[in-house]
């Protein structure tokens, strides 16, 4: 489906929709995958829900099209800011999609903060800002600013906070 098809669905269509996945988690991984990520998707998994899992990308296929599509077809997409999350571009353009469902289809979005506060990434201040700017270096305006609005965007939804994180698993 491409954008000009997607911007006709309205959040009530969305709803209705045959989802691929029932959770779309977008993090960076060296900071959360074999720690909080995983004890997350176990939780998933015993309860029924089924998460997009990036390992089950096709070799020999592009990864891009294939998370944009994941992104797409995801019912709910849960975004773990962590530290290092700005520091990839991978992630930064999965969150701008994320954010542009999320305005388009009325796809939920979660935000779970592990080890960074919500002002870090709404203002990129601190670790988190140093980050973003780095992996903005070398980047169009245009680029950086779709990043920056979809951080400020994402960091005013309501979230968790990791150091609350059992709440999530019960």
């Amino acid at each position: 489906m491409d954008s000009s098809s997607l911007s006709l669905l309205s959040p009530q269509t969305s709803l209705s929709r045959n989802w691929k996945h029932d959770v779309f988690p977008s993090f960076h991984g060296e900071d959360v995958r074999r720690t909080f990520l995983s004890h997350i998707m176990e939780s998933f998994r015993s309860k029924g829900i089924d998460p997009f899992i990036d390992n089950d990308i096709q070799r020999s296929k592009p990864i891009g099209p294939a998370l944009v599509e994941a992104i797409k077809g995801s019912k709910i997409a849960i975004v773990l800011l962590s530290k290092n999350y700005a520091s990839s571009s991978w992630c930064l353009d999965e969150l701008a999609e994320i954010m542009k469902c999320r305005e388009l289809s009325g796809q939920t979005v979660m935000t779970i903060f592990y080890e960074v506060e919500p002002t870090e990434v709404r203002k990129q201040m601190g670790d988190f800002g140093e980050a973003f700017r780095q992996t903005c270096k070398d980047k169009t305006q245009d680029r950086t600013e779709i990043w920056r609005k979809a951080l400020e965007d994402v960091a005013q939804i309501a979230g968790y906070h990791s150091s609350n994180w059992f709440v999530l698993l019960i």
